[in-house]
């Protein structure tokens, strides 16, 4: 695994000096990753959603190979940012399919575990989002918090590294940013 992370490391850097090659080296080794994180959004969804992982990763290649200028750190930046452009991917896709629908079937992802809201409830990723830019408005590293450790899968070691911040300092504010969002997208009471 440290072997399949420091291959992906050097191709991200390679990438960012422009090795175009690079970029088409590195997805064959991210696929499986990406997929088991787009799987991992989609889990939840209401029947009626249309969008599937394999689609969603496929979007998200279209959206890498379209960047002209890219920097990535190392593996766990890569992960970031992919975990934002399927946030992205998601809203827009549950926005269209709301406006489609007059609101109804908006695309949803089950938070469970991750929020704590109990029974595996789906919540709308539409909701989500406007949830999370309210929290940005708030406090910007909190989101940016849940965006790596939901998003992206990243480990509290991992989200560490990529924001510079101690992993007691990540452990508290992500439970921090679950309140809350627990909170606003919980039950109504």
């Amino acid at each position: 695994m440290d072997a399949k992370r420091h291959d992906v490391t050097d191709l991200l850097v390679r990438w960012n000096s422009g090795d175009l090659h690079a970029r088409d080296e590195i997805m064959p080794l991210v696929t499986k990753e990406l997929r088991r994180l787009a799987q991992h959004y989609l889990q939840g969804e209401r029947g009626a959603h249309t969008l599937q992982a394999t689609a969603l990763v496929n979007e998200l290649y279209l959206r890498l190979v379209d960047r002209k200028r890219v920097s990535w750190r190392d593996r766990a930046h890569f992960f970031a940012f992919a975990a934002t452009s399927m946030r992205r991917i998601l809203v827009d896709h549950g926005r269209a399919h709301r406006a489609a629908k007059r609101g109804g079937g908006a695309a949803s992802i089950t938070l469970d575990d991750a929020l704590g809201v109990p029974d595996q409830a789906a919540i709308d990723v539409v909701a989500l989002d406007d949830a999370l830019r309210d929290l940005a408005k708030l406090d910007p590293q909190l989101t940016r918090i849940v965006e790596l450790r939901f998003f992206a899968g990243l480990s509290i070691r991992e989200s560490a590294e990529v924001l510079g911040m101690g992993e007691a300092t990540i452990v508290r504010r992500w439970a921090t940013a679950r309140a809350w969002l627990y909170r606003e997208l919980g039950p109504a009471d």
